[in-house]
């Protein structure tokens, strides 16, 4: 297949129209005519994703965060996003990345759907996509009721983590949830009112925590990474099923962090 045809695949699962304005998504480094027989799916475009990419000749990386994400006014080796640019380029491999895109249709209702959320709604709208309202993270109930510290367990379980950061009193039961991968102390006051007990998100800083307690909303903090390693498995299953013959690999789980 040719990039363009993956390109065309690609959009039909997160239209380049539904990111951010801020946002830097599409094909950033390469021909669009360039052939791909071998796919490389990654969260980030780390300089050990690009060169694991490039020992295994894949034709075409896959991330959800864009390498390029401010303007660039020269592309040097003296700059390690330029050196990876040039990497990409020495090697003949093109570079897509899906962002905000994936965030409203595809990373959302995958999180509620591990979480098991019930009568999901979207936590914060963004706009339409055939006919259905689209946005970032969702809002939901939980089957049954369970307390804080339960919960946590189950998010700590769900997303494959060692560890979460929790704000609220352990024993508070919680029904009904809000979740957000990435970055999500956005969107605190949009889960204060959709009225829900607990919010799953990442990043959420120390002021940001205490304040959310004290309106009422419990927050698992399950880091940036946790909550969004999920894109990488998913692409992995939508392009096998939809990319015939192109060999797809992936990046192990790689926490960008650890804690002594």
């Amino acid at each position: 297949m040719v990039c363009e045809e993956i390109m065309q695949i690609l959009e039909q699962q997160s239209p380049a129209a539904l990111a951010c304005d801020w946002d830097n998504v599409g094909l950033l480094v390469g021909s669009p005519e360039k052939e791909v027989n071998k796919i490389y799916i990654a969260v980030d475009a780390t300089d050990e994703v690009v060169d694991e990419a490039v020992e295994l000749e894949a034709d075409l990386l896959l991330t959800h965060h864009p390498l390029i994400f401010k303007g660039m006014k020269q592309v040097t080796a003296g700059d390690f996003v330029g050196k990876r640019v040039i990497k990409l380029i020495k090697n003949d491999m093109a570079y897509f990345a899906m962002h905000t895109n994936f965030d409203v249709r595809g990373m959302a209702e995958l999180a509620g759907a591990i979480m098991g959320l019930q009568n999901e709604t979207v936590l914060s709208v963004t706009g339409e996509f055939n006919g259905d309202v689209v946005g970032m993270g969702r809002v939901g109930d939980f089957l049954a009721p369970m307390d804080l510290e339960h919960c946590a367990a189950f998010v700590r379980e769900a997303f494959s983590l060692e560890q979460v950061k929790i704000f609220g009193d352990k024993k508070r039961l919680v029904m009904r949830a809000a979740i957000c991968p990435g970055s999500g102390k956005t969107y605190i006051n949009d889960a204060i009112k959709a009225g829900a007990g607990v919010y799953i998100t990442g990043d959420i800083d120390h002021h940001d925590g205490l304040d959310a307690v004290e309106q009422g909303l419990c927050i698992i903090d399950a880091g940036h990474y946790g909550l969004e390693h999920i894109f990488v498995s998913y692409m992995k299953n939508y392009l096998t099923k939809k990319c015939e013959g192109v060999e797809i690999f992936t990046q192990d789980v790689a926490f960008p962090f650890w804690v002594l």
